[in-house]
């Protein structure tokens, strides 16, 4: 009988999904019913680091292991989050099966829109659309702050191009230039967009409903 020790709990989760069993916490638990299948379960070496090999399962295709290898531990992290990040793009596509063009284009669009519609309010409505339109624009500034481009000069003409009709012109980081993100095949999933605002309008609700703070020691 193969013991494997020192497993971490998501590992666990994963093996379980993967096999079909389901953890127990003492051997009182153990029962048939919580007995996952495997055709081989094996220790193998791959480039000088050992691994368990678990093949032959029969729901093949809802886990899937990826071995990633690095200099150090940073370059690891830091493949590990673009890996997560891309399967977080495919979930969104999953949920929601629609694109938008990236390069803050739909950003500064709303931004537009909710100052236009700012002008049609009167008293404190009207503030707190232009508040909601200069924050939304926060995210085109801080793509071309991080992209070492001059923020003030690129939102500017973004702003402008919008004004004359171009809805899909955005940010090309790689140009350094205001051009067609459509043309460019910069998409992104709409939920992220729509997630984004709906998550940062829950938080300033949240906030503004606090009528006092008291501090406790």
């Amino acid at each position: 009988i193969m013991a494997i020790k020192e497993i971490e709990r998501d590992e666990i989760e994963f093996i379980c999904k993967a096999t079909g069993c389901k953890p127990i916490a003492d051997i009182d638990s153990f029962a048939e019913d919580k007995l996952g299948y495997a055709d081989l379960v094996e220790e193998v070496e791959s480039n000088g680091s050992r691994i368990v090999q678990i093949s032959g399962i029969k729901n093949a295709g809802k886990t899937a292991s990826i071995i990633m290898r690095g200099a150090n531990q940073y370059v690891l992290d830091e493949a590990e989050r673009s890996i997560h990040d891309a399967l977080c793009v495919i979930r969104c596509l999953v949920k929601k099966r629609a694109l938008v063009v990236g390069g803050g284009a739909p950003e500064i669009e709303i931004s537009q829109r909710l100052s236009q519609l700012a002008k049609t309010q009167t008293g404190f409505q009207s503030i707190c659309f232009q508040a909601f339109s200069e924050a939304v624009e926060v995210i085109p500034t801080t793509l071309a702050e991080n992209s070492g481009l001059s923020p003030i000069s690129i939102v500017t003409e973004l702003r402008n191009r919008h004004a004359n009709g171009e809805k899909t012109a955005g940010i090309n980081v790689r140009k350094g230039t205001i051009s067609d993100m459509l043309k460019e095949n910069v998409i992104q999933p709409l939920l992220v967009s729509t997630s984004a605002i709906e998550l940062s309008t829950e938080t300033v609700r949240m906030l503004m409903k606090i009528d006092d703070i008291l501090a406790s020691r």
